[in-house]
């Protein structure tokens, strides 16, 4: 209870509106005078030719991400370099909760956010309305849901177009067919979910249903059919012309680079690196034998 109360109060909008002054205390602007030095270091590293970090894994923090993705984000493309200060996240959430959050209120982003559940999206802009730093240019937020024949029309009304420093798919679903369709923008930074139940040696995803729901309330074994395998996933980003570089420490959000960029910096690693993991170990052993009979197809 406790735990929930201050969770809440943390991210409850710290401005009501901009002639609230002075007894707030300005939380994304601390957030960006820190994440500037950071920043900062991790550009002095590569000018002087060294990796702070072995595994990106070790660069993580969490500001609005679920987990450590962050600062896994920020490390890549302060050792790449900012280039187009654009994201684009496909199923957003609720805005306050998301990868591109960070990258739109602490780094002056351009953010292209979509979500497939309208109640999502109503938060989100409530969200974005109350941060100092979206008030001359809030990211775009959309409601649809998305599919392969709709994603890249959906990405250019926006405004979403060309080369974008990142993307962020998230969909627990339909991922591999989404991220096989997509044209309309051409990402240097991909970051994406995999099922990280699944074993290392298998290329599989779920057949495509347009109107396949991830279903939290299903059954366990129900929930753990979605989503593709990170064989599968690499297989379609190397076709793409993306490395696998690294995962967060839990190993199912996973991150590739364009192979034109710093592959001194950033070596392709292996798959089973990326699962050397505890909870990709456990769910591989338990959680697998429980759907791998289901209807996959091999990709």
């Amino acid at each position: 209870m406790i735990r929930k109360f201050v969770r809440n109060i943390l991210r409850r909008p710290y401005r009501r509106s901009l002639n609230a002054v002075g007894s707030i205390v300005d939380i994304d602007s601390r957030n960006q005078q820190l994440q500037r030095q950071i920043v900062t270091q991790y550009r002095v590293a590569c000018e002087a030719g060294s990796r702070p970090y072995d595994k990106i894994r070790d660069a993580g923090f969490r500001c609005y991400s679920q987990f450590e993705e962050d600062g896994i984000i920020l490390y890549v493309l302060s050792m790449v370099g900012f280039k187009t200060r654009t994201v684009v996240e496909m199923c957003c959430g609720t805005g306050d909760e998301c990868m591109a959050t960070n990258l739109v209120l602490n780094h002056g982003f351009d953010g292209y956010m979509v979500d497939g559940d309208p109640a999502n999206i109503s938060h989100a802009e409530r969200f974005f309305r109350m941060r100092k730093d979206c008030l001359l240019f809030p990211p775009v937020l959309r409601s649809a849901w998305i599919t392969p024949d709709n994603v890249n029309e959906l990405l250019l009304e926006m405004g979403a177009r060309g080369e974008v420093d990142v993307l962020s798919l998230d969909m627990d679903g339909n991922d591999y067919w989404v991220l096989d369709a997509i044209t309309a923008v051409s990402p240097r930074l991909l970051v994406a979910e995999t099922q990280n139940i699944i074993p290392g040696n298998l290329s599989l995803t779920i057949p495509y249903r347009p109107d396949f729901d991830s279903g939290w309330n299903k059954a366990p074994g129900e929930q753990d059919f979605r989503g593709a395998s990170l064989a599968a996933m690499v297989k379609l980003g190397r076709s793409k012309g993306y490395r696998l570089i690294g995962a967060h420490r839990h190993g199912f959000n996973v991150f590739f680079l364009r192979s034109d960029l710093a592959s001194d910096v950033f070596p392709e690693v292996s798959i089973d690196e990326v699962h050397d993991n505890h909870w990709t170990r456990v769910g591989q052993a338990n959680r697998w034998p429980v759907v791998k009979d289901k209807g996959w197809i091999e990709v």
